[in-house]
């Protein structure tokens, strides 16, 4: 079995080049705009969905068969044809290019796969069998989905908002480490799920900051 190593990417205006358009591209090219990735579909049909897409503005669509030459300039690729040649076709440019290159079909002849996500805001958990069962990776997810609810969405928020704070207002290291520290070992999950927590302002920040550094 190949031993995978995670890695969270961010895509903000990267272009990512998808070829084929059916339900597997559709929930790729989902999962990339979201992300804020620059998104190319090459395919001469598309889903209802995916042609949605392409209407609001949220994606290019080449409405052809691959060519070889279509990879120039892409972050990442994605082979997802119904078709081993096209997406062996595919992942054979992308290597010849040194683009990571995720084969639909087949995990293990691309240089990466994409895990089932639970996402709660900025809180986000992957799970994978390194392409052993996909199906057993999406039941997992599911159960991960119920242990880990909307609560979580509002502390990682809350963590979000203080460490940016921290981060523009504090410059000594060690303070910056106490804060950090600090920030941690608050309950605040506790506090969100029984109904209590507050949501912090920017002077509530700066008054929790202050009183550390007065100590």
């Amino acid at each position: 079995m190949t031993h995978y190593v995670p890695l969270m990417m961010n895509l903000e205006e990267r272009r990512c080049v998808i070829v084929g358009g059916g339900t597997v591209a559709e929930r790729k090219v989902a999962s990339l705009i979201e992300a804020g990735a620059e998104v190319t579909l090459i395919s001469p049909t598309a889903t209802n969905r995916l042609q949605g897409f392409h209407s609001e503005g949220r994606m290019d669509w080449i409405q052809r068969g691959y060519q070889a030459g279509d990879l120039a300039g892409a972050f990442l690729a994605y082979a997802a044809t119904d078709r081993q040649g096209i997406n062996d076709e595919v992942v054979l440019e992308a290597e010849g290019l040194g683009i990571p290159v995720n084969h639909a079909g087949d995990g293990s002849r691309g240089s990466f796969i994409t895990p089932s996500i639970v996402r709660r805001g900025g809180l986000i958990l992957a799970v994978s069998t390194s392409g052993a069962g996909p199906g057993a990776s999406r039941a997992l997810s599911r159960e991960i989905m119920e242990r880990y609810g909307d609560d979580y969405e509002t502390y990682v928020d809350f963590l979000s908002f203080v460490r940016t704070a921290v981060k523009r207002r504090v410059q000594d290291r060690q303070m910056r480490a106490r804060l950090y520290k600090s920030l941690a070992e608050m309950d605040i999950l506790s506090s969100i799920r029984e109904g209590r927590f507050q949501p912090w302002n920017e002077a509530e920040v700066i008054a929790w900051m202050d009183s550390y550094r007065e100590e």
